[in-house]
């Protein structure tokens, strides 16, 4: 993702240890707090998407399609639990400028549909990023028995469109949601971070009831994407805790369902880009997303 809009934004102010049993767009580091004990190997990185400022046409959220058919589930310790993946962007959206710019309603303001998201300055593209890690979650998940729900799977000429990402977890009733990114801030800025949803009561809004799980589903991704990429959080945004607290992704905002997103890298800085492309790290990183659900849903 990029960099984002003037938002008062909420830190997290929260210790993590590596051994806890406890995943956007860069912006000001958040309030000072303990931080996150990493394995001694590689930091990572955090992302978000591109957005083009557009003149807000007060657009009414867009009508969220069906719900995408789950995926079978086997027999494991999330049988039962249904787990939705959003992965960020879509590979097409840079040849849909007018539809992902349309404004949107989030609650507390209007957002564009979607954004295009950041690349690695070799051309590798967040969205291929994301979609790539998500396929990887899903296989980790059904293996331990979960219903998987995708967002989309590539198979859309653009988006979907933040409301509807949100809407189709709703109607999936997830028990747990995570969106997919990769960072696109500053060479130098390094590490993931876990971005949770601010309470946001405005505009018929009312996403209260999730904040305290997702800030628990956060901290379970953050420790334990350590643990299995051995990568440290940002130095960047979340004050050495890996986790920031926002109030302007409609994502979150408009979720009913426990939701986070994770920036699992910055793609514009070298070292991190080199993580982000290499497939064996890119399923270390979904290996720590799927031990950190899975650690939230049996808690």
């Amino acid at each position: 993702m990029c960099r984002r809009p003037a938002v008062v934004l909420t830190a997290l102010a929260v210790t993590l240890s590596v051994g806890a049993a406890l995943t956007g767009c860069s912006g000001t580091p958040a309030a000072k707090a303990g931080p996150l004990s990493a394995a001694p190997s590689v930091p990572t990185g955090g992302a978000t998407a591109a957005s083009r400022p557009k003149p807000s046409e007060p657009a009414a959220p867009t009508t969220p399609a069906d719900t995408p058919e789950p995926s079978p589930a086997a027999d494991g310790p999330l049988k039962g639990k249904t787990v939705v993946i959003d992965p960020g962007h879509n590979i097409h959206n840079q040849e849909h400028p007018a539809e992902i710019d349309r404004q949107v309603d989030v609650g507390n303001g209007h957002k564009e549909c979607d954004t295009t998201g950041t690349s690695t300055n070799s051309g590798y593209a967040e969205a291929t990023f994301s979609l790539d890690v998500a396929h990887r979650l899903r296989t980790i998940l059904q293996g331990r028995g979960a219903t998987v729900v995708l967002t989309h799977d590539g198979d859309r000429p653009y988006g979907p469109c933040v409301t509807e990402r949100a809407e189709i977890g709703n109607k999936a009733h997830g028990d747990a949601a995570v969106s997919v990114h990769a960072d696109g801030a500053a060479v130098g800025d390094r590490g993931f971070h876990v971005i949770l949803p601010a309470a946001v009561r405005a505009g018929g809004v009312d996403n209260s009831a999730i904040v305290a799980p997702s800030k628990e589903l956060g901290a379970r991704i953050a420790g334990n994407f350590v643990r299995a990429t051995g990568s440290a959080p940002s130095n960047y945004i979340g004050g050495g805790t890996g986790l920031d607290t926002r109030s302007d992704l409609g994502g979150l905002n408009l979720s009913t369902i426990p939701k986070v997103f994770i920036e699992c890298g910055n793609m514009r800085d070298p070292q991190d880009a080199a993580l982000l492309t290499d497939g064996s790290w890119r399923e270390k990183a979904a290996q720590g997303i799927a031990d950190g659900i899975t650690d939230f849903l049996h808690g």
